[in-house]
């Protein structure tokens, strides 16, 4: 079965997430989706409370841009979380708005490499190995979780460029596609990634739903309501995704509803 989430936006006041998460809950919803934007909320802290206030649903973390996070320190975050809550914590990391990592002092002259060298680090950390690396940018000496993950971890990573997603079909094990992708670009991706794909959909519903859509992609996306709605992502599954995140505008006037309407009426229309 298809696998359907949706997404607390930066766009949203910190507040709303407790809810958001809540509901998700009770109505079912298979994935709750946080981001790290700056400079927003942190990835970390809201996924941390969303696992604490919920016993079944999943939170996926997308993304952790790695120049603003030491790979010892994601690993020690990472590892945490999934101690506390395990198989519900899901993790993408990726480059970051590079413009948002000028700002923060992060940015690098090479995102591929520092990116690779990240991926391998990161996953041997979790895997509970020692890690010593004398990268370009990644650099530990003989560092080793104490409290690594029980179970497997996997690491995704997301992107959008020719070149960052074949580095994720590669050093990765799923790849997060943003929600620019058209349907035809979704199917030229499968051809090279064999793994996990999940994709994103921007997504409308309500009186002024198309209004609000083409304020956020004049070109890609869905409005209308649960049946427009899941064709779209249908079609998405159709080229190839294995997982649909359902994203709402960051404008989106009711975001609890928004997780209803995913659950209660997209749901059933999605195999």
């Amino acid at each position: 079965m298809t696998a359907l989430g949706t997404v607390f936006r930066p766009q949203f006041p910190p507040e709303l997430l407790r809810p958001m998460a809540e509901t998700a809950e009770a109505t079912g919803l298979d994935q709750l989706w946080v981001w790290e934007d700056c400079f927003s909320e942190s990835g970390v802290a809201a996924a941390a409370a969303a696992l604490a206030w919920t016993e079944r649903l999943p939170v996926g973390i997308g993304l952790l841009p790695v120049p603003l996070r030491n790979v010892a320190l994601a690993g020690m975050e990472v590892a945490t979380l999934h101690r506390l809550f395990p198989d519900r914590v899901i993790l993408g990391v990726g480059h970051g708005v590079q413009g948002w990592m000028g700002q923060a002092g992060a940015r690098v002259s090479s995102p591929m490499t520092l990116l690779r060298e990240y991926l391998d680090a990161l996953r041997a950390l979790l895997r509970g190995e020692e890690v010593t690396v004398d990268g370009r940018y990644v650099k530990l000496d003989r560092v080793r979780l104490d409290w690594p993950p029980s179970t497997p971890v996997k690491v995704y990573a997301g992107g959008q460029g020719p070149k960052t997603l074949r580095l994720t079909a590669e050093a990765a094990d799923g790849t997060l596609l943003v929600a620019d992708q058209s349907i035809d670009a979704t199917r030229e991706i499968r051809k090279f990634i064999d793994h996990e794909i999940i994709a994103s959909l921007h997504v409308a519903t309500g009186p002024d739903a198309l209004e609000r859509l083409r304020r956020t992609d004049p070109e890609n996306g869905v409005a209308g309501d649960a049946e427009t709605v899941a064709a779209a992502v249908r079609e998405l599954v159709g080229a190839g995704a294995d997982t649909v995140i359902l994203q709402p505008t960051g404008d989106e006037p009711d975001p609890v509803g928004f997780v209803r309407f995913v659950t209660e009426q997209v749901r059933p229309l999605v195999p």
